[in-house]
């Protein structure tokens, strides 16, 4: 169990360069001229590789084991967000998003391995709401680091500061710590591109990539638009940052008092809890202009994300055939990934076109109508 602690520790400092890099990236581009249209391209970045390539990473680890992926990964994390510090330009930002998206996702995918075949079956859902905590608080100090470096020191500072974040990770890497299994997944080698298929033809793993989807939609899309939502009202960067830092308090709040409730509802009731609350809330947030209005409805969307991620992880490591679960984990990521590169450049499209409030709208109606549909659609294991 120590060690499951170690390793959430070294995702905290991990993701917390990542999501402060996405914060940072976002502001600096509009800073120096970018208009909504870019900011979606360079965010689309984050997630071009992991998009393209999570299914081969997930296979991968299910053959080399979860220790090479994490290290690279930490590598690529710290290197990526070092670049922008040593040559602050708008071109370097590109490459920014690409090395340290990529960095992000080796790791992400090992770390989800690592914690599922880490104890018992039974207790997967609580390990997995650790894992989640660790985002949750990643997703808190990244942000509020970003903000507040823009703010009271200047971008290239900030983007040092992040680079300085997963030099911890690697040096706990090798001096042997975390203690990490050889092979996360027991894998056999015969996950080959043609049975990707059968993964997806599962009924309840299909119904929880459709759920995980539009959840992960709803989460990345709120990163993207609030930093130019909160331009636009003529809000700080350390403002911004602290309505992200609330969403993130919000999914830790959530995700500490799983243990809870973990045992008293379902996998899928939560499911559909978190897609139509966190759809309702979509609805209010281009009509408030108020800090403490946006502050309480971050922290009612960060409830609304937070408490479905556990248990999507906990179905998922559990329906996938065991020889598998990296690739399964894989197929997620890319699916999300597919979301993370379609969507910022589809709405940052949009909001240059006609506003940002059509987006918040956009994605308002998404999420209810996949509530609605995810509801009808429970399996009858899940509900």
């Amino acid at each position: 169990m120590r060690d499951l602690y170690y390793l959430i520790a070294l995702l905290v400092l991990n993701h917390s360069a990542f999501g402060g890099a996405r914060v940072a990236v976002s502001l600096y581009a509009q800073s120096l001229g970018a208009d909504t249209s870019l900011v979606g391209v360079l965010m689309a970045l984050f997630s071009f590789l992991p998009m393209v390539a999570s299914i081969r990473i997930g296979r991968w680890i299910d053959r080399v084991g979860v220790r090479l992926p994490m290290q690279m990964g930490t590598v690529m994390v710290a290197v990526g967000t070092v670049l922008p510090a040593i040559r602050p330009e708008l071109s370097t930002l590109f490459f920014c998003c690409v090395i340290t998206g990529a960095g992000a996702m080796l790791f992400h995918v090992a770390a989800n391995m690592t914690v599922g075949s880490t104890g018992k079956p039974e207790d997967r859902p609580i390990h997995f709401s650790l894992l989640a905590l660790g985002f949750s608080a990643s997703g808190f100090i990244g942000p509020m680091i970003a903000g507040f470096g823009i703010d009271y020191l200047d971008y290239r500072w900030t983007f040092a500061i992040l680079a300085l974040l997963p030099i911890i990770p690697i040096f706990m890497f090798l001096t042997g710590r975390p203690g990490l299994p050889a092979t996360a997944g027991a894998a056999m080698p015969d996950t080959r591109a043609g049975k990707v298929l059968d993964l997806v033809s599962d009924p309840v793993l299909r119904r929880v990539y459709i759920a995980s989807g539009l959840l992960s939609m709803g989460w990345d899309l709120f990163n993207f638009v609030i930093p130019i939502y909160g331009r636009s009202i003529g809000l700080s960067a350390s403002t911004i940052g602290s309505i992200l830092g609330v969403f993130a308090a919000a999914t830790f709040v959530v995700r500490l008092s799983m243990p809870f409730y973990v045992r008293r509802l379902s996998a899928w009731s939560t499911l559909v809890f978190s897609l139509v609350g966190s759809g309702a809330t979509f609805v209010l947030f281009p009509i408030a202009e108020s800090v403490p209005v946006l502050f309480m409805l971050a922290f009612m969307l960060g409830i609304g994300l937070g408490c479905a991620q556990p248990m999507v992880m906990s179905v998922l490591y559990t329906a996938a055939p065991v020889n598998r679960r990296g690739e399964a984990v894989g197929l997620r990521t890319m699916l999300i990934n597919i979301s993370q590169t379609v969507f910022p450049l589809v709405f940052g499209a949009l909001g240059s076109a006609i506003g940002i409030t059509p987006v918040f709208w956009t994605l308002a109606a998404s999420m209810l109508a996949g509530g609605v549909l995810t509801h009808r659609g429970a399996p009858a294991a899940l509900k």
